[in-house]
């Protein structure tokens, strides 16, 4: 076998440290993946590649398939024999499940092996022998269009080049005729790097074909099984799984924020495993396959342009990116927005022109640009205006927070038509920065900074006030490989008047459970603890396109209310005919109707689901249940500013956090606790990039934070006690007026904290730092201006 750059255990694609001081196998007790077992059950355990692009020259199995308890290897010619080798992304672009000529990514799936023991499987892929012939690597994007670079996807015909895609919005002539015009012109290079959500349950599966009635069972770590269901429909309708024999159960999820969205190979080998061989399979990855396998998110190279006039007026905004997709596109971006929602780039401001332009490109990384918590490429929108106005504030030597109540979108101009087409539903953005002010303190911050700096301390304050755009989405502009993006729910009343209510969504921690229920007993008056809520089974949940994006209660929540309000409307006949009273002359309180006039003479909502199935009216079908499935006219757009004031240690380049004031705007609120949750957990994801996160590659498509050795997640001695407040500005287009919040910190964080570390250090003319913010890099700064001790 040729020799690895580096060594399979440091890669993490080596196994022979898995044994029973592997966490992996040390199961939990609940009701996740790694927790079923089922008789006969069987172990997936996959060999992978140590470059990161290699001609597969031999596979030999040979070895693996004498030891006890190894009953398969599968191989790339094996799928091809099924023509399942390569499969369609949700972006309808194609991935490999596994090679039958080259590998294109360190970490990518080469071969599977099938045991009676998990432990069994390990051995066996350390005794798979695969002969390499390395190939030339591409991983920085901008080589990889260069006339001469190697073109990396031979499999397309006629491919001449690795463009993914060219996607622009605006007005190209007249945008660059307003910056012709401005009086001041900034521009700034950025680049947000490569992260993974590295949630704390890695992804994995237990595929169970039923020879007998032909049916697959999959439960799986997936946000999204409907969708997940009909992408194994297309990918194996031609071997006989069509879709109504196929079922998959998404239990409880430790964690997704995106990264549990996509196919992963590792799921569809599965699927064969236990197709061929009768017997349930189980695959769960490890920790080390799980960030360097699994999909990336960011990886943006932008180039930002911001023109204004003297007095601090915007007037137009120019943007230029690379994407960098890695070997495929596997993003689970809307299938109209190859960029996903980056056109919110204008952000909170008033900006007349805007161009922005992004290309795809192919490089040898693993599949990237999923969203990491934020609703399709948000995130790197809001990173970049967010900072690009600072250092227009920098330019113009103006306050950044006058700078922004100067430019923010009139809240008396709600709805606003962007200048990159999108109509914004609602909002107040004055309120939430001053808001924000007050509770931090700024003036006296600033007049702080102002004396620690002839001190020579370093003290930073930074803004981030940021539009997300939520909700996806309105089918005549939202799918996904074609199926729309509406959600649903499907509610039942019992004769006792307790409530069932399914959906098409699927809650990995944010409270499905007690937010659905909330909204169900506001709309109908039953006890939230009396509505039971399921999500997840495709057997028996409605179709829904699942949960991310910040899409579940702009949208699965608009479907639970509007089915409640369906369910009230035949309810409100049942009441007429029980009271012997028009319909008109019923009046409703939360769990009652009454007659006008005479409120002793009532009916609740249990005695009315009683008579649905007892004592309806002749001609009325008995029952009281109702199905939705909501369209949204328009995305929601919450919105929030945040404050966060930093102090540098000169000695050691560190950065500490020392406060932070988040206001978040996300319409009405249903829990607030619930909100807060959401709220602290994106902030600390918002923290982690900022000033940790990072997985790049050497030269050679080598990974660097393949491991949490050198991929740095946050801990409580990183993270500030968060500072929270709300105001509420409701979206009137929503049938209850909210919004979304699950991802809005995780976007607004990340700039907040950049702009505080370049505004620690302005006055020795830093302009712009990159993400993660390292103490390496700061204390090379430090240096540099003669700063460090």
């Amino acid at each position: 076998m040729s020799e690895p750059r580096t060594s399979p255990e440091v890669c993490g694609m080596g196994h022979s440290m898995k044994r029973k001081e592997d966490p992996r196998f040390i199961r939990g007790k609940g009701n996740y993946v790694d927790d079923i077992q089922l008789p006969g059950m069987l172990h997936m355990d996959i060999v992978r590649s140590p470059f990161a692009h290699a001609k597969i020259k031999s596979i030999d199995a040979s070895k693996a398939l004498k030891i006890p308890g190894v009953l398969a290897v599968i191989t790339g010619e094996t799928l091809a024999k099924y023509n399942l080798h390569w499969m369609p992304t949700l972006m309808s672009d194609t991935q490999m499940v596994l090679p039958t000529e080259k590998v294109m990514y360190q970490a990518q799936e080469v071969a599977a092996v099938i045991a009676t023991d998990r432990y069994i499987a390990a051995d066996g892929v350390e005794a798979v022998e695969v002969d390499y012939e390395p190939l030339p690597v591409v991983v920085d994007p901008v080589k990889a269009l260069d006339p001469g670079a190697p073109v990396l996807r031979t499999d397309k015909k006629d491919k001449k080049d690795n463009r993914i895609f060219h996607w622009q919005a605006g007005d190209r002539a007249a945008t660059d005729k307003a910056f012709a015009e401005a009086d001041v012109v900034v521009a700034q290079d950025m680049y947000i790097p490569r992260i993974h959500v590295a949630s704390i349950e890695t992804c994995g599966c237990v595929a169970d074909f039923d020879r007998v009635t032909g049916k697959l069972t999959v439960y799986m770590t997936t946000q999204a099984p409907h969708a997940v269901r009909t992408v194994f429909a297309l990918v194996a309708g031609h071997v006989g799984l069509s879709e109504e024999k196929i079922r998959i159960i998404s239990p409880d999820i430790g964690g997704g924020f995106g990264g549990k969205v996509p196919v992963y190979p590792g799921y569809v080998i599965a699927v064969a495993a236990s197709v061929v061989i009768g017997k349930p399979v189980k695959w769960v990855e490890d920790r080390m396959e799980n960030l360097q396998a699994d999909s990336f998110a960011r990886d943006y190279h932008i180039h930002a342009e911001l023109a204004a006039k003297k007095d601090g007026t915007m007037t137009a905004l120019r943007i230029k990116t690379l994407a960098d997709h890695g070997y495929t596109d596997a993003a689970a971006n809307p299938s109209k927005f190859p960029a996903g929602l980056f056109s919110i780039c204008t952000g909170s401001y008033a900006l007349k022109h805007a161009f922005a332009e992004v290309d795809g490109v192919y490089t040898n990384k693993p599949p990237g640009g999923i969203a990491y918590r934020c609703s399709f490429r948000v995130t790197e929108a809001v990173h970049c205006i967010e900072r690009v106005t600072d250092v227009l504030a920098q330019e113009l030597k103006m306050d950044p927070a006058e700078l922004r109540l100067k430019n923010f979108i009139p809240p008396e101009k709600f709805p606003w038509k962007s200048a990159l087409g999108w109509e914004y539903d609602s909002g107040n953005y004055p309120a939430a920065l001053r808001k924000a002010m007050e509770i931090v303190g700024y003036e006296a911050l600033r007049k702080e900074q102002a004396e620690k700096r002839a001190r020579g301390e370093l003290m930073g304050i930074g803004i981030s006030s940021f539009t997300e755009i939520v909700g996806a989405g309105p089918s005549k502009q939202f799918d996904i490989l074609g199926l729309k993006m509406f959600d649903s729910c499907e509610l039942r009343i019992h004769p006792t008047g307790k409530a069932l209510a399914r959906f098409g969504t699927k809650s990995q921690g944010q409270g499905h459970e007690t937010t659905y229920a909330q909204i169900i007993a506001e709309e109908l008056g039953i006890p939230a603890a009396q509505v039971q809520v399921e999500e997840g089974d495709t057997d028996t949940a409605p179709y829904g396109l699942g949960t991310y994006a910040s899409r579940s209660t702009p949208t699965a929540g608009a479907a639970g209310s509007l089915a409640a309000r369906k369910v009230r409307e035949k309810a409100k006949k049942i009441a007429a005919h029980l009271l012997e009273c028009s319909p008109d002359d019923l009046v409703w309180e939360p769990g009652k109707f009454s007659v006008k006039g005479s409120p002793s003479r009532s009916k609740t909502i249990q005695e009315i689901a009683f008579a649905a199935y007892t004592n309806h009216p002749q001609g009325m079908e008995a029952g009281l249940e109702a199905v939705s499935y909501y369209d949204p006219p328009n995305l929601t757009f919450p919105f929030g500013s945040y404050i966060a004031v930093v102090d540098i240690d000169r000695g050691t380049g560190q950065v500490k956090v020392r406060r932070f004031v988040a206001v978040d705007d996300c319409g009405n609120i249903i829990n607030p606790m619930i909100v807060d949750g959401q709220i602290h957990g994106g902030l600390a994801m918002g923290l982690a990039p900022a000033l940790l996160e990072e997985i790049s590659y050497d030269d050679d498509g080598n990974i660097t934070g393949g491991s949490f050795m050198d991929y740095l997640l946050p801990t409580a001695m990183e993270t500030p006690s968060w500072e929270t407040a709300k105001t509420v500005t409701p979206s009137p287009h929503h049938p209850f007026g909210a919004k979304g919040v699950g991802e809005s910190a995780t976007v607004g964080a990340p700039p907040a904290i950049a702009n505080a570390v370049v505004d620690a250090l302005a006055h020795v003319g830093v302009r712009h730092v990159d993400i993660p913010i390292t103490p390496e890099k700061v204390w090379r700064l430090l240096k540099e201006k003669g700063l460090a001790e």
